[in-house]
């Protein structure tokens, strides 16, 4: 009777460390949809305010607020001008690490517009 237990061992260290690496690029990936997720409902959020107010300060800081999962830091938010029955936009800009065991860390820029027309 020959044992087998050595070869098993090894064959479960070579599935364990991809099981792993699986298991946390679906938690990096997660993180980074949920991101891009806020950060779209954020410039949501902004372009109705800029559309109803027409005012551009409250519409950045109305897309801070609607994102407070992102550091507000490194949010960088563009507006268009307002003009009545013209449609305008707001444009979002997010920098992400995504940061795998085994994979290393990958710097995404997640960005999202949103276009809405001026109510004025």
């Amino acid at each position: 009777m020959q044992r087998d237990d050595g070869a098993a061992l090894v064959e479960f260290a070579m599935v364990l460390s991809l099981l792993v690496l699986i298991t946390f690029g679906i938690i990096g990936f997660g993180r980074a949809y949920n991101a891009q997720l806020t950060l779209t409902h954020a410039t949501r959020e902004g372009v109705r305010v800029l559309a109803i107010t027409g005012d551009a300060n409250a519409a950045t800081q109305a897309t801070r607020d609607a994102a407070p999962t992102l550091d507000p830091g490194l949010l960088s938010i563009t507006t268009g001008a307002c003009s009545p029955g013209l449609p305008t936009e707001l444009t979002a800009s997010y920098p992400f690490e995504l940061d795998i065991p085994f994979w290393g860390t990958r710097s995404l820029n997640l960005d999202s517009t949103a276009v809405m027309r001026c109510s004025g």
